[in-house]
C-alpha cells in the first residue's frame, strides 16, 4: 500500500506501483466504442499509460489534453489514459477536445487493472477511483517508468515519462 495526499490529507491505494524493470501487468479494459482492450493488443508498441481519478476533474482533463498535445514526443508509442469513468463520457471528453492521438479506456467491466497496478485508492472521499499514476511500457511489456503523483491534485511529470520512452 502506498500512501498519496488528496489536496494535504492522507489517502492510500492498494498496493505499490509495479517495479521498473519488471513485466508489466496484463489488463482489459473497455474502450470508447465498448470493444475490450488488453495490453496484448500492443504487442511490440512502447506503451504510456496515463493513470487518472476521473476525466470529471480539471488536472485530469489537463494532463489527457497535454499527453495528446505531446504525442509526437512519443515516438509511436501509444498513449493510454485509464480512468474508471464510463466510455460514454470518455468519448463525450475526447470529442469535445479533439482528442485523437490518446485513447481512452475505462475499468468499467473489470477491475483488475487498479489492483494489479496497485493504484485503487482503498479510503478517503475518493476510495474506489484511481490515483494519478503514470506507468511506461517498453515494446517488449517490460516497466520502464513508474510514477505515483504524491499529490492526487498535481499534475505528473510529463517530461520523465516521455524521455523514458524514447
Amino acid at each position: 500500500m502506498a500512501q498519496i495526499t488528496l489536496k494535504g490529507n492522507p489517502i492510500h491505494t492498494s498496493g505499490n506501483l509495479p517495479n521498473v524493470g519488471a513485466a508489466a501487468p496484463d489488463f482489459v479494459l473497455t474502450k470508447e466504442d465498448l470493444s475490450n482492450v488488453s495490453l496484448g493488443d500492443f504487442a511490440g508498441k512502447k506503451k504510456i499509460l496515463n493513470i487518472v481519478p476521473s476525466l470529471d476533474t480539471g488536472v485530469c482533463q489537463t494532463s489527457m489534453v497535454k499527453f495528446n498535445e505531446r504525442a509526437a514526443e512519443a515516438g509511436g508509442a501509444v498513449i493510454l489514459t485509464v480512468s474508471r469513468d464510463l466510455p460514454f463520457a470518455q468519448k463525450r471528453f475526447c470529442t469535445e477536445k479533439g482528442i485523437e492521438r490518446v485513447i481512452a479506456v475505462s475499468e468499467m467491466r473489470n477491475r483488475d487493472f487498479g489492483k494489479a497496478y496497485g493504484v485503487e485508492i482503498t479510503d478517503g472521499p475518493l476510495a474506489g477511483v484511481l490515483a494519478r499514476a503514470i506507468v511506461v511500457i517498453d515494446e517488449n511489456n517490460k516497466v520502464t517508468h513508474c510514477e505515483l503523483v504524491p499529490e492526487i491534485v498535481q499534475e505528473p511529470n510529463y517530461d520523465a515519462a516521455l524521455k523514458a520512452i524514447q
